[in-house]
């Protein structure tokens, strides 16, 4: 019997081998068609915590964001298991009993009942279009089993959540969560978990923001089914019970638009791209550029960038004010757009000077009428100051001396500095760097100015804004540690060193130090400030380039850039750093500009408290018309004070003195005692000086206390011609320190005095000869009758 026995054995092995190669040859003929999750189709970009900011959808529409079985919540685990497969553990892919119970079923009744499915089984027919029928079924059962031979329980599992059917272009646990939930899988409660296992059994008919009555039932019967199979606690199923079933209207998310846009488009095989965007503070600052945008002229549009200052990780991108807006070219991210500067550059130019040794925090700067070359720039407001520490220039954005510093500095040196430190600037095709950079004559990116105001509060390093984390921080030098640190203190709200004033400021602007600016035509509105913490760039205007009247940098984008500073997290307020070692303050004297303490007491006008770098205190700057401050010695009458010349025909008790003489530019605007003593002393009337006199400049058609009024008591503004003699140059005229008009040599011009009271007309050429008329307006209407009791016009106001 033994050989029969053998015999029998070999043939069972046979079969059993002629089987294996039969299923191992059909796994081959027929393999499975596995999706590739992180690859597949939607991609979505996530915030730095994985909540989902904008979602790609597939070729077909289909909405889906890439989870592991470990990024969902384990109530949900529990609930999909006990209702759906609650043998999925233990069964390799089909479990007889319920298929039996369907076959059965189906017989009696002679139509599919139940199916008996397991969860494999639905991932088969999720993975693989399968018909539902005899044929269909038993394909499926193939599958699942084919699916259990390669993968195991985890992979199953996960292939589940990620392709089940939630209604809708939804698929998968995480966008089903996000969709009608509004929250990631991870946080769900019993309530939620139970509507979501339930849904993909009907996800049409089960929809919970179109049906929710149905959908509230659906759950209720998973609840009671948790239970009864003991999964939860009755009291914990009670408590979920009374949760209603309210859907918010299904809507994939659309945060950070044009970021996670760029953010694709830089990563075109990911499906999930991690920012480093804080998905709360982007909502939110979402929200507050909308409604600012929507108090502005029509078209208008919006940049905004935070970055962390440490890291230069981006928390917050709104690259258009309303994304897909037609009007506003809704479509054009901004934050990387070109558009001209204005004055924001100006910080960077001062932090230049100051390593450059040209200029200390209060050095003496010219604001008035000057030309460099063929170019005469003007300020904003139309109006010159005269002298004006550098840390005021700066604050107060005045052209005249920033183009001055650029001329010292160098155009085309300051643009590869700019370069070279990540933001680079454009000119126009065949342009060379020139003086009109530093005024906004040339275009930048907000980008790149986020990065390069980042050196401000990073020792002077420069660095570019990061979107995903892992990306490397590039870091290049700008300014010294010193120069970052002393800029910092100019345009912040600190008081300045050695004032009486103590501003003490505990508001989250306390160590914020920004920059406004306003681009020619007032078609770009600028903003940009730096704190300890986080980096804030602001831009407003119509991406189209066509101008906002009446809306520059200080009025339209600085208060944004205030409420967005408020906005930020606690955490990311941090104290200001300390001043560097290579930082000192010292006293210095105008208008020589040297320290006090190497400066006579005579030569000493005025005193400023300073901060200086490397123990430098540079000279006065020159100017292009004149060169630096120096004394001037001369001899003079001991007793009479008068000047003597080379011969005299008496006798005098002459003596060596000296003075401190201003730019002859900013004479008009000093104080008539700091004239008398900038200005050398008469001439003693018995001596003669070879020197060649100075022809003096005269405003001819006006005399000095003049009271003018309109012609005829008539409503209408006074005109005077006049002409200024004394000079071969082009005279500027000013009115209270307002350019008002210019005149070539010897020509005349007539000039409106709309504004009533006193004025001050000062004429001054490019070589600093001036003459200055003092001046009253009567206003028509109230001061008619006044005129044979005016007085002498009021000399003791400030000069402009």
């Amino acid at each position: 019997m033994r050989p029969v026995s053998t015999f029998h054995a070999a043939r069972w092995l046979l079969a059993a081998l002629l089987l294996a190669a039969s299923l191992l040859a059909l796994d081959r003929a027929f393999p499975l068609p596995l999706p590739d999750i992180q690859r597949d189709g939607a991609s979505v970009v996530l915030a730095h915590d994985g909540t989902p900011l904008r979602a790609f959808a597939d070729a077909e529409g289909v909405w889906r964001y890439p989870v592991e079985s470990t990024e969902v919540s384990p109530l949900y685990l529990q609930a999909l298991i006990t209702y759906e497969d609650r043998w999925f553990f233990r069964h390799r892919g089909i479990n007889p009993f319920a298929t039996l119970r369907a076959t059965v079923q189906a017989l009696w009744h002679r139509k599919i009942v139940s199916g008996g499915s397991t969860l494999t089984m639905q991932v088969a027919r999720l993975i693989e279009p399968i018909p539902h029928s005899w044929s269909g079924k038993l394909r499926q059962m193939a599958r699942a089993l084919q699916l259990e031979w390669h993968l195991d329980k985890d992979e199953i599992l996960t292939l589940y959540l990620n392709y089940a059917p939630f209604g809708g272009t939804l698929q998968g646990v995480q966008a089903a969560s996000y969709g009608y939930l509004g929250k990631p899988a991870s946080e769900l409660s019993r309530a939620e978990a139970a509507l979501l296992a339930v849904l993909p059994q009907s996800p049409s008919r089960l929809r919970p923001d179109r049906w929710p009555e149905r959908a509230q039932r659906a759950r209720d019967k998973v609840l009671d089914r948790m239970v009864a199979q003991g999964a939860w606690r009755a009291a914990d199923v009670a408590d979920a019970r009374v949760e209603q079933v309210s859907a918010r209207r299904l809507q994939p998310p659309l945060h950070a638009a044009l970021a996670a846009e760029r953010l694709r488009r830089d990563n075109p095989r990911s499906r999930r791209i991690r920012s480093t965007l804080d998905a709360d503070l982007q909502v939110r600052i979402e929200s507050r550029v909308a409604d600012w945008v929507d108090r502005l002229p029509p078209r208008t549009s919006a940049a905004v960038i935070v970055a962390r200052t440490d890291s230069m990780e981006v928390l917050a991108y709104v690259g258009a004010a309303r994304f897909g807006d037609d009007a506003s070219f809704g479509h054009i991210d901004m934050a990387r757009a070109w558009r001209s500067p204005g004055s924001t550059l100006k910080p960077f130019l001062y932090g230049l000077a100051l390593d450059d040794g040209l200029i200390h925090s209060q050095s003496l700067l010219v604001d008035a009428p000057q030309a460099f070359g063929g170019y005469r720039p003007g300020n904003f407001d139309q109006r010159f100051r005269g002298p004006v520490a550098a840390h005021d220039a700066l604050r107060e954005s005045l052209n005249v001396p920033a183009v001055a510093l650029l001329d010292a500095v160098g155009p085309a040196r300051f643009s590869a500095r700019m370069a070279h430190a990540g933001a680079p600037l454009r000119l126009p095709r065949g342009s060379e760097p020139n003086l009109a950079m530093i005024l906004g004559g040339t275009e930048a990116r907000l980008e790149d100015l986020v990065g390069a105001y980042a050196a401000l509060q990073r020792e002077g390093l420069a660095a570019r804004p990061r979107l995903i984390a892992n990306e490397p921080l590039r870091e290049r030098r700008l300014l010294s540690p010193g120069a970052a640190w002393i800029v910092r203190q100019m345009i912040s709200d600190t008081a300045r060193p050695g004032t009486l004033e103590e501003r003490i400021d505990t508001s989250r602007r306390a160590n914020l130090a920004w920059k406004t600016g306003t681009s020619y035509g007032f078609r770009d509105a600028w903003a940009i400030g730096a704190a300890p913490g986080a980096i804030i760039g602001v831009w407003i205007g119509r991406p189209d380039g066509t101008p906002l009247p009446g809306q520059y940098g200080a009025i339209t984008a600085l208060p944004l850039l205030f409420a967005i500073n408020d906005m930020l997290p606690r955490t990311l307020q941090a104290a200001a750093s300390s001043a560097p070692a290579s930082v000192g303050t010292a006293t210095i004297c105008w208008p020589l500009g040297q320290r006090e303490d190497a400066t006579l007491p005579e030569h000493c006008v005025r005193r400023h408290a300073a901060w200086v770098l490397d123990g430098t205190i540079p000279p006065t700057l020159p100017g292009p018309t004149h060169a630096a401050p120096a004394p001037v010695s001369y001899r003079r009458d001991r007793h009479s004070g008068q000047r003597l010349g080379d011969a005299c025909s008496r006798p005098h008790a002459d003596e060596l003195a000296s003075l401190a003489p201003w730019p002859p530019l900013v004479l008009p605007w000093l104080a008539a005692g700091e004239r008398r003593q900038a200005t050398l002393p008469a001439l003693a009337p018995d001596c003669v000086d070879t020197a060649e006199p100075v022809q003096a400049l005269q405003i001819v058609g006006l005399v000095d206390g003049a009271v003018l009024r309109s012609p005829g008591n008539r409503q209408r503004a006074p005109e005077v011609t006049l002409r200024a003699l004394g000079t071969g140059e082009t005279v500027q005229w000013l009115l209270d320190g307002r350019l008002v008009a210019h005149s070539r040599s010897g020509s005349t011009v007539q000039l409106r005095f709309d504004q009533a009271g006193p004025q001050r007309l000062v004429a001054i050429d490019a070589q600093g000869r001036y003459a200055s008329i003092d001046l009253r307006v009567l206003d028509d209407g109230r001061e008619r009758n006044a005129t044979d009791t005016l007085g002498p016009v009021d000399r003791t106001r400030p000069t402009p």
